[in-house]
């Protein structure tokens, strides 16, 4: 047996991801901000990339004036100019000493000899108590002792955004090396701040807190809180009844007072947040059709910078390595420029798609959205489904119908009972959020009956169906969702 080298050709097909077409795809997936710091941050790298300075069209009326304007000093120049001259007899009683002071001045003057710092914006702007801020400031006040301040603040430390303490009274002490009888009596003492309920341990006792503050000394309502929590939760009125011995209408008005209290006392202290979303197209009503307008706003304009451009073209006195920098600068932004047009191509092709195969939902609502998956779209306008994908992730376009995300477009199919077609997946749940908010309180529908609901209505869904709906609106079940 011998052995040897050997030399043989074979024809194979790669895929080879050049950094260009890294770019590019990168480019796809990045929302309308997240495109805008991209090239902010390409702008500052790159100098062969600048900005378009927008120009105003004074159109021809301006033109016709700035000409006429231009013209006029020729026709005057051929004019012969009058002196001026002016015959004005001055008094000789002129005090020539304050005439010269006063108008021989700039203006009034002012020296600031001191540096000051200008203001931040910040100084100008109210900032929000916290709840923790809110809770010290009382504890300052309370005019407690020293060490019952340090139990104090070492409870406020462990208070979490809902008001609730969530270390027990033995870990506090013992992190502090404080009396347990110390830190339950600093406890009960802050259990007294606003707001009413903070500082408990778990919702009863928050509850219970409440309950004390109003002054309500009625008993039903503190063995409902203390003992039927659970009950109460699953609006379990008949276990209640039987085992306090009360009529159904004595729990009902002791419910009534519950449901007044704040189980999370902690809320309004919570930062208000709000998330604003800018869309990245918007699709208008047009005549018999829609309209596509694709958000640049925030987006700069870029051409490549002439005078690096004419410098490779004109000057050949350049050393190798600038002339190669600048080569490979240029391809840069070129590149980029073609990409970002390309991205936006491909954005309107994908809108324009999606609203052929969604026309009635455009034209009547959610309740007409229609099955679609990927796929179908990638077919459409002849490219790849991950494409697709990386186009709708993160883009929102803003309808006739409200503001959705372009992923919310598609659906899985629902089969209907009878007759053929398919139903889109969002479709049913605008269904079932209609059904539960039409629904009689004292006698919500169960997922059973929505099924059969359903059913009746042409839409074949099983009941483990419509619960994963519910739960994906966030709609308690039918038990919880009961009026006592």
């Amino acid at each position: 047996m011998e052995f040897g080298l050997q030399q043989n050709l074979t024809l194979t097909q790669q895929l080879v991801m050049t950094p260009q077409l890294q770019q590019a795809i990168k480019l796809l997936q990045l929302s309308r901000i997240e495109l805008a710091e991209m090239i902010q941050e390409e702008m500052e790298q790159n100098p062969a990339l600048e900005e378009i300075e927008q120009q105003i069209d004074q159109g021809e009326d301006t033109n016709t004036s700035a000409k006429e304007l231009t013209d006029l000093p020729d026709k005057e120049s051929q004019e012969e100019t009058k002196e001026i001259t002016i015959e004005e007899k001055v008094s000789e009683n002129t005090d020539w000493e304050s005439y010269i002071n006063e108008y021989n001045s700039t203006g009034r003057t002012h020296i600031e000899t001191e540096a000051r710092e200008t203001p931040n914006y910040e100084a100008f702007t109210s900032r929000e108590k916290t709840l923790e801020e809110h809770l010290r400031w009382q504890l300052m006040l309370s005019g407690l002792h020293k060490v019952e301040e340090e139990i104090g603040f070492l409870i406020i430390g462990n208070i979490d955004k809902d008001g609730y303490l969530r270390s027990s009274t033995e870990e506090i002490a013992k992190n502090g090396n404080f009396d347990i009888e110390q830190v339950e009596k600093t406890l009960k003492t802050l259990q007294n701040f606003d707001p009413s309920g903070v500082c408990a341990r778990d919702i009863g006792e928050c509850l219970l807190i409440q309950i004390n503050h109003l002054g309500i000394e009625n008993i039903i309502i503190k063995k409902i809180i203390t003992d039927h929590l659970k009950n109460l939760e699953n609006r379990n009125i008949k276990a209640i009844a039987k085992d306090l011995k009360i009529s159904h209408d004595d729990i009902r008005a002791a419910v009534k007072v519950i449901q007044y209290l704040e189980p999370k006392p902690g809320r309004i202290f919570a930062p208000d947040e709000s998330s604003y979303i800018i869309p990245d197209i918007f699709v208008y009503k047009h005549e018999d059709g829609y309209k596509i307008v694709l958000n640049d706003d925030g987006l700069p304009k870029l051409q490549i910078n002439r005078f690096y451009k004419d410098a490779i073209s004109k000057n050949k006195k350049l050393p190798k390595d600038a002339k190669n920098y600048l080569n490979e600068k240029m391809q840069s932004a070129s590149w980029l420029i073609k990409s970002i047009h390309q991205r936006q191509k491909t954005i309107y092709l994908v809108m324009e798609s999606i609203i052929k195969f969604q026309q009635e939902f455009f034209d009547k609502g959610i309740a007409y959205l229609k099955p679609l998956i990927l796929k179908d779209i990638a077919q459409d306008i002849e490219m790849h489904e991950s494409t697709i994908s990386r186009v709708t992730t993160n883009k929102y376009t803003y309808t006739p119908q409200g503001l959705f995300e372009l992923k919310y477009f598609f659906n899985s199919a629902i089969k209907r009972q009878s007759g053929g077609g398919e139903l889109a997946s969002e479709s049913v749940k605008e269904k079932i959020k209609l059904l539960v908010k039409n629904e009689d309180p004292n006698h919500p529908l169960s997922d059973e009956k929505i099924a059969i609901v359903l059913k009746d209505a042409n839409v074949n869904i099983a009941r483990r169906t419509v619960a994963k709906y519910r739960k994906m609106l966030k709609i308690l079940p039918s038990n919880k969702r009961k009026q006592l």
